[in-house]
């Protein structure tokens, strides 16, 4: 069995009232895990063993017909799949890098174009694209403790991604949270909420634990680390909203105002993914 990095998580503190529910991270986890196992450098149990914290039960299933049939995986309203069979999938497919795709409004970085994969990917936030498969992979909640993996077959090409350095990522990234302290004073949550820094740190023990594969480069995992950190700051920064404390014109400056950190956020994440990638699968 291969060795983890694990982080483990505990629940929150009573009265913790930020939210983190919608932090795009189980594609991240399928990305890093799913590259591995095809490299031979981590056991399928592993990787059904750190998918695991992100829901109780996962199912999967074909998008359509055309997903279906380069997939063999069933159809909605069919018996579901499992994560085995998407495995196997993969793995019966030409091999290359997965890549990380995370967006947000006026950020579709990272999608193949138009198409239904890319329309779902925008819909939910988040998702995984093997280009030289063919296969794109995205997760949704479905009912309370079970994770929907829908599975389409994208045809190419696919432009490539867009490289961004780690190291510019990082830099980037820590900038944003020496910034992020003083926009929080400017803004005015230190102030409304004086306990908002214990908040933010009962907010990250409650997420779903991280668990990685051995040899994962250990600048990746630091920014991943600080994404986490500064997606809480951001999560702490943004609970005001209209019908809170705000107005809703002070919300929505501050909403605009915290753009930046956002977009960070998501370029860390994404490139902290592509580093560890490229340790298993280079490009």
């Amino acid at each position: 069995m291969s060795q983890t990095v694990t982080r483990t998580a505990a629940g929150p503190r009573p009265g913790a009232v930020i939210n983190l529910a919608s932090v795009p991270r189980p594609s991240a986890t399928f990305a890093v895990w799913s590259s591995a196992w095809l490299a031979g450098s981590a056991a399928p149990d592993d990787v059904l063993d750190a998918l695991a914290p992100w829901a109780d039960a996962h199912d999967v299933v074909a998008a359509d017909e055309p997903s279906a049939a380069a997939t063999d995986l069933p159809l909605p309203g069919a018996p579901v799949s499992s994560l085995t069979f998407l495995f196997a999938a993969l793995r019966r497919a030409p091999r290359g890098p997965a890549r990380l795709v995370l967006t947000a409004p006026g950020d579709i970085r990272g999608l193949p174009g138009p198409g239904p994969f890319g329309s779902a990917v925008i819909a939910a936030g988040e998702g995984v694209l093997f280009a030289e498969a063919g296969i794109g992979v995205v997760p949704s909640i479905i009912a309370d403790g079970v994770l929907r993996w829908t599975v389409f077959a994208v045809p190419g090409p696919v432009a490539p991604a867009e490289y961004v350095p780690i190291g510019e990522a990082e830099a980037e990234l820590r900038s944003q949270v020496r910034e992020s302290t003083s926009l929080l004073t400017e803004l005015g949550v230190a102030r409304h909420r004086p306990g908002v820094r214990e908040e933010i740190a009962a907010a990250l023990r409650a997420r779903p634990a991280s668990h990685w594969p051995g040899g994962m480069p250990g600048r990746a995992l630091r920014v991943l680390q600080q994404a986490d950190e500064v997606e809480a700051i951001l999560a702490a920064a943004l609970v005001d909203e209209p019908g809170g404390a705000l107005t809703a014109s002070a919300a929505t400056a501050r909403r605009e105002a915290l753009r930046p950190l956002e977009t960070a956020v998501r370029i860390a994440r994404r490139a902290a993914v592509a580093e560890a990638v490229r340790t298993y699968v280079p490009a």
